[in-house]
């Protein structure tokens, strides 16, 4: 028996908080840039702690998702500007309680669930079609929203035909 694997790769879209942080950012890099021809050694000071600044969280604004599907098991990395990688979350599609598209009424019994662990691996567009997973994690249930391609959602239906519905 040949084993599954497949990789799919999803783009973020910058959500519009991040994208004004990054703008003011850059605004004051550009700030801390004059005030070091103008204060001399304070403005050395700014110019430095705003650049690690920016070079910490620049980066985590241009984001991507690998969702790495092996034999029934999703891992999710997180790739940040293309450099940094990070696994952010790992599950097995036999701790499966349900699986729908994200605006399905068969998740409606899970929506208002306080206690449930609430992941978001998707793009943030408006136009592409989101899967939501309810698993049974270590610390109770989870809720994991991803966008996976055919071959992921054929495998997952096969694999546990009654919580998947991809209609």
């Amino acid at each position: 028996m040949s084993d599954l694997y497949t990789e799919v790769i999803v783009k973020r879209k910058t959500p519009p908080g991040e994208l004004a942080l990054k703008v003011l950012l850059i605004l004051a890099t550009v700030l801390a840039v004059f005030s070091f021809f103008t204060l001399g050694i304070i403005g050395l000071v700014i110019l430095v702690a705003v650049g690690v600044a920016d070079y910490f969280l620049l980066p985590s604004f241009d984001v991507e998702y690998e969702y790495l599907y092996v034999n029934g098991e999703l891992d999710v990395d997180k790739i940040m500007s293309k450099q940094k990688r990070k696994r952010v979350y790992s599950g097995d599609v036999r701790e499966l309680e349900i699986m729908a598209p994200s605006n399905s009424h068969a998740l409606d019994h899970y929506r208002n669930n306080k206690e449930l662990k609430r992941y978001d691996f998707s793009s943030l567009m408006p136009d592409h079609k989101t899967y939501t997973m309810i698993l049974k994690g270590d610390k109770g249930l989870e809720w994991v929203t991803f966008e996976p391609n055919d071959v992921i959602l054929k495998d997952m239906k096969r694999t546990s035909p009654r919580e998947v519905n991809i209609d």
